[in-house]
């Protein structure tokens, strides 16, 4: 009887490891848990993704507008009487003052 009692203790331990550490076990059950709530998230921003695209993919093919937006912004594009206007910030694009009459010509001799 002891002896079964012994085989039956060590049964249970390797039962338990198993659950604990072992292949299928516990530890890989949380891994995969957080895969696949890994993979939901990813899965759903391609989606959101994937709905834009098509709507601008509709957009493009039904409606001229998102044509024209994506002409002037992409392309640099102006309709035919419209006036292009470039502003340009900061001091790099100042155009050179030009001189006074009192001082072209003049050196320090004169």
């Amino acid at each position: 009887m002891r002896w079964l009692t012994g085989l039956l203790l060590i049964l249970l331990v390797l039962l338990q490891y198993r659950l604990w550490v072992g292949d299928g076990g516990l530890s890989d059950v949380r891994r995969l848990r957080h895969a696949v709530q890994q993979q939901k998230l990813t899965n759903q921003e391609l989606r959101e993704r994937n709905q834009a695209l098509a709507g601008e993919v509709k957009d493009l093919k039904h409606g001229l507008d998102a044509i024209e937006e994506r002409a002037r912004t992409e392309l640099g594009m102006v309709k035919q009487g419209e006036t292009f206007y470039q502003v340009v910030e900061g001091g790099k694009g100042r155009m050179p003052q030009a001189r006074s009459d009192h001082t072209r010509g003049k050196t320090a001799n004169q």
